[in-house]
């Protein structure tokens, strides 16, 4: 690059800002912005590629190299020199470029004659959008100046794509944020919703790149970053405890020297104050991309965080601006806390996140406040825009944003037919679900907020199978104090009235972390420290919530569950403490609970072969279906890869379910199955007929299990499972679905 690099990288701005002004194509901007590029580097060579789809790059524009390649030259991801820099983010900086590994010859372009190559990724915060090259035919390897000179460009390039500065005739970018989208994830909680998007972290918009007058922009910088540091300090101000330590390395990131110094740089160079937040950003969501070490990732996400506060105070956008949430939200998010998704509550019509899990916190929560979710909707955030018209299908785990006319059509003939079929559950609601042959199957809800239980009549659910009491405890930053936790119950069993309610004690662990206790460090969480393990290793919070709920039943029945019970010996233990908490309570003078059933969920193969005397001790058992289904096949829940390759209605889990309903009708022990399965109506007959007449699932799935059950033979279709059995079929599935269709 010339002498005086710093003045003719702002030179290079100032041009790049008025070809951003100009009236001219898509096609014509790209083409100027090459020219000008390598003009003002003295390269030869100025090229942009761009992504036509995930895996494919283009050469849309060259300064140098043969103008009939354009939009003829493509390669694959990792392909060459410039798939290179695609795959893998980083910069590619030789004197001698067909030396390289992975060097591709591309005769069409006539490049043969140069031999230095300086490539760039075009990124914008993490999201690629294609590779910047400059070229020369002298040998030499570019400077740290020139470096920053393109890295500019690249940056420059990437927010006109945001912008749309490259839509027009011959345009080689589809306009951003216009286009119909379909997504792809996980069902995190099945159903379907129509609206408009509702960005949790709205995605800012820089829209003035660059400035003339560095001075006036590090005035700017310094008000925000003094801004920034004041909301920091006022969230330390309420902080206490294992949060005080977070939130002090957060406010190290905010008053870092470092991290200013290198956007003060930035603006000297031309550019604006917050084009060298962003700046600063990609680069550290590039390096965060690269690091395997959670601990230092998590800080470089505090960093990312601390640019967005940055960047929403410098451009007024974002939560300063006071836009109004639609009537009909979906809340987009890449992650969210349960405290943050309950702020929202019923208001919203559907949630999809870029990452989370089908058993975290918001996860529970979208359950328990039955709002379709859909998990893992890669790019989801940087896709869609505040008010969108999005639909999502949590049935599938489809998203489709800014849907053409034939998704709206499609999507909304499936939407009335289910508010159909829910018409027609309606008129079976106060019906007992009994089947053809006459078997009475009980159906019940699952419930773990307040909020769920005014769903108990609408329903038809004869009562809670099960109330998830963790997430009193992981929506606060502190542990709840017991009189608290006695409000909640009572209230709870004041809502239910004389139908039962199941309380399964704290299930802690694995996915579930309370923000206020120390996490522990295991290679597999899922087998870990969790549920009944952490309650007997720390029993004064397990004491805790027994009194409260012993408290809370005011004299009245009280049914008690222990999750991830493995051995008889772990439900002595758990029971004995119900023991002790009765006698202090009649001690004390407290009325106790008329009647009190503890039971314990079946999630574990291990307790299905418990001794004799388990069984008949035990008053109630619940099949856990989600966690037993996933240490039966040894598969995790939440790998893809392996999740969905083994069936409920495999023939080995059936019998073996159908052994637990052995022995417990041997010992005259009631038995439920609670979970995903239980809801859904195909599997749900399958498990009735093999003996499970007690079934716990979300509110919603009530009406169409009870509709099949009423219209199937349970005993006829036993048999149909039993010759499958016989035929060795590995799944039942097939020849249940054929019986259903004959018979229906």
């Amino acid at each position: 690059m010339p002498d005086g690099s710093e003045s003719e990288s702002r030179k290079l701005l100032g041009r790049l800002r008025d070809t951003m002004a100009e009236e001219a194509a898509g096609q014509a901007r790209l083409d100027k912005i090459t020219h000008l590029t390598a003009d003002s580097m003295g390269t030869e060579v100025c090229s942009i590629y761009l992504f036509r789809d995930e895996d494919t790059l283009e050469l849309c524009a060259t300064e140098g190299l043969n103008k009939e390649a354009v939009h003829q030259t493509r390669m694959k991801l990792g392909e060459g020199l410039v798939g290179r820099v695609a795959r893998t983010g980083k910069m590619v900086n030789t004197a001698d470029a067909p030396s390289e590994r992975g060097f591709r010859y591309m005769p069409e372009t006539g490049e043969e004659i140069f031999s230095s190559f300086l490539g760039l990724p075009i990124q914008r915060l993490g999201e690629k959008l294609g590779v910047l090259v400059v070229q020369t035919k002298a040998k030499r390897e570019f400077t740290a100046d020139e470096i920053y000179a393109l890295e500019v460009v690249a940056m420059v390039l990437a927010e006109m794509a945001e912008l749309g500065a490259f839509v027009g005739e011959g345009a080689a970018l589809k306009a951003r944020h216009t286009q119909a989208t379909m997504l792809r994830g996980v069902t995190g909680q099945e159903g379907t919703a129509e609206g408009h998007v509702w960005l949790h972290e709205p995605r800012v918009v820089v829209t003035n790149l660059v400035s003339d007058d560095p001075e006036r922009e590090r005035e700017r910088l310094k008000a925000a970053v003094e801004k920034l540091r004041v909301s920091v300090d006022e969230m330390l101000a309420g902080a206490s405890g294992e949060q005080l330590e977070v939130l002090e390395a957060y406010r190290m990131f905010a008053n870092s020297k470092g991290w200013r110094k290198r956007m003060e740089e930035d603006i000297d160079r031309g550019l604006s104050a917050e084009a060298a937040v962003e700046k600063e950003q990609s680069a550290a969501r590039a390096r965060m991309a690269q690091v395997a070490d959670a601990y230092l990732r998590e800080r470089l996400h505090d960093l990312d965080d601390l640019s967005n506060r940055l960047l929403r105070i410098l451009t007024g956008q974002g939560s300063e601006t006071g836009a109004e949430m639609p009537t009909d939200p979906i809340l987009i998010a890449r992650n969210i806390g349960p405290g943050e998704l309950l702020d929202y509550g019923r208001r919203l019509k559907g949630i999809v996140l870029e990452e989370g899990s089908v058993g975290s916190h918001a996860a529970i929560v979208a359950r328990a406040l039955a709002i379709p979710l859909v998990i893992h909707a890669a790019r989801i955030t940087t896709e869609a825009l505040n008010g969108d018209h999005i639909m999502v299908d949590g049935d599938q785990g489809l998203v489709h944003l800014r849907p053409d006319e034939s998704v709206v059509s499609a999507f909304r003939d499936k939407i009335a037919m289910q508010a159909q079929a829910q018409e027609r559950y309606a008129s079976i609601r106060q019906k007992p679900a009994m089947s053809l042959c006459g078997k009475r199957v009980h159906l019940f809800m699952n419930a773990g907020l307040l909020a769920d239980l005014p769903s108990l009549p609408s329903s038809g659910a004869e009562g809670v199978g099960l109330f998830r009491t963790e997430l009193q405890f992981l929506i606060r930053n502190q542990m709840p104090r017991r009189n608290e936790l006695v409000e909640v119950y009572k209230r709870v069993l004041d809502s239910a009235g004389d139908k039962p309610v199941v309380f399964r004690t704290l299930d802690i662990g694995s996915d579930k972390v309370l923000p206020y206790m120390k996490p522990t460090d295991e290679p597999n969480p899922a087998l870990g420290w969790r549920a009944i393990r952490v309650g007997l290793d720390k029993p004064g919070v397990m004491r805790m919530q027994i009194q409260a709920l012993l408290r809370a039943a005011e004299g009245r029945s009280l049914s008690v569950m222990f999750p991830f019970v493995a051995q008889y010996e772990e439900f002595r233990a758990a029971r004995a403490e119900v023991d002790k908490a009765v006698a202090i309570e009649r001690k004390l003078g407290h009325v106790v609970p008329e009647k009190i059933t503890i039971g314990t969920m079946l999630e574990t193969p291990s307790l299905a072969y418990a001794s004799k005397k388990f069984f008949e001790d035990v008053e109630f058992i619940s099949i856990g279906g989600n966690d037993l289904k996933q240490f039966f096949f040894a598969a995790d829940r939440e790998n893809e890869r392996v999740r969905r390759r083994y069936d409920t209605l495999n023939v080995s889990f059936l019998t073996f379910l159908e052994g637990i309903v052995q022995r417990c009708s041997e010992s005259g022990t009631s038995l439920s199955f609670c979970g995903e399965d239980a809801g859904r109506p195909i599997e749900a007959v399958c498990l009735a007929a093999i003996g499970l007449h007690r079934l716990s699932m979300r509110p919603a799935s009530i009406g169409p299990v009870k509709s099949l059950i009423m219209r199937t033979d349970l005993d006829a279709l036993y048999d149909v499972i039993c010759d499958a059995r016989e035929r060795g079929e590995q799944s039942v599935r097939a020849s249940v679905l054929d019986y259903l269709r004959w018979s229906g």
